[in-house]
């Protein structure tokens, strides 16, 4: 009987050492919050468009080469969540916004409540051209490359290009933040085009100003380090923000072939991929005094995802639950 109460003992000390030794689990880590959600419009360049005609030879969108290099750069970083350029240039469409629009906080807000967006980030370039020294000009536009368009031949050229964007909360218009950014480039023996290595011209009227050839120009340089320098400025201002909280309430106002109509659309704040309850008033509780309705009592029904929206309506499908009603509310938060 002894030796038997030995062995056990000896197990449960072994069983009591093991536990002691083993790698405790640690606890799941919360879920994180989501990001700051932003659209970059494309940077006015009115200021600056006759020294864009006279560098690249026509007229070309350099205020969205600069939106795209930043979004890029946002999109690197990882502190914001940026909205598609699709899903932007759709909205932008149906709204008939205009490039005189682009530097205006008030206009470029609306559109940032249809996409859902935390902040609108809206800037302008206000320099974008060369400072030079024995300067040879002459001849017509050709390809970019070697000496340059229209025979802009610099025995020494500076880039300058400066940059400023604001960040806009969409339901005031106010300016949360803002940033600047200015970069400079100079080369011996070349035009603001030169140095590109195999960069040989555009197409469609726009510049790619992320790629590494439109990089290795001089003007290619000042506008990487003044774009780089002023996303450093908006990430910097990601705090000022501050994350849009809209109860969205509604109706299932038709039921047809798997699809299901809500009667609220972007005007009450709902945007593609948001998902809703879908709820059943089941009970109505009335004051007995007033025989005013005090609660309603209701049971869930499933939740459903939008796929489309207008301005008063949006289709969605089941994401869980059947046998959805008109008349069922729907209501979530989006943020």
């Amino acid at each position: 009987m002894k030796k038997l109460l030995g062995v056990l003992l000896s197990l449960l000390f072994a069983a009591v050492a093991i536990a002691q030794t083993a790698p405790q689990s640690s606890a799941p880590a919360p879920a994180a919050g989501r990001k700051k959600r932003v659209a970059v419009f494309d940077f006015d360049y009115g200021t600056v468009h006759s020294g864009v005609a006279a560098i690249f030879g026509q007229d070309v969108d350099v205020g969205k080469g600069i939106s795209d290099l930043l979004v890029n750069y946002l999109v690197k970083d990882g502190g914001y969540s940026v909205i598609e350029r699709k899903a932007l240039d759709k909205i932008l469409a149906e709204q008939n916004f205009s490039n005189s629009d682009r530097a205006n906080p008030t206009s470029a807000a609306r559109i940032g409540k249809m996409l859902g967006v935390d902040a609108i980030i809206v800037g302008s370039i206000t320099q974008f051209g060369n400072e030079t020294k024995n300067t040879n000009v002459g001849g017509a536009g050709g390809a970019l490359g070697g000496f340059g368009v229209g025979g802009f031949g610099h025995k020494k050229s500076k880039a300058i290009v400066a940059l400023n964007a604001r960040l806009v909360d969409i339901d005031t218009g106010e300016i949360m933040g803002v940033a600047e950014g200015k970069g400079e480039s100079s080369r011996e023996s070349t035009s603001l085009l030169g140095g590109g290595g195999h960069w040989s011209g555009f197409g469609a009227g726009g510049v790619n100003f992320g790629s590494s050839d439109f990089q290795n120009t001089i003007i290619g340089e000042a506008v990487k380090a003044a774009t780089e320098q002023m996303t450093s400025g908006i990430i910097a201002n990601k705090d000022k923000l501050q994350m849009r909280q809209v109860m969205v309430q509604g109706l299932v106002a038709a039921v047809d072939n798997g699809q299901i109509v809500l009667n609220v659309g972007t005007k009450a704040g709902v945007k593609v991929g948001d998902q809703l309850n879908v709820e059943r008033v089941s009970r109505e509780i009335k004051d007995p005094g007033t025989g005013k309705v005090i609660r309603r009592m209701s049971s869930a029904v499933g939740v459903v995802r939008v796929t489309d929206v207008d301005d008063e309506s949006a289709i969605a499908t089941a994401v869980s639950g059947a046998g959805f009603k008109v008349g069922d509310a729907v209501k979530t938060i989006t943020q």
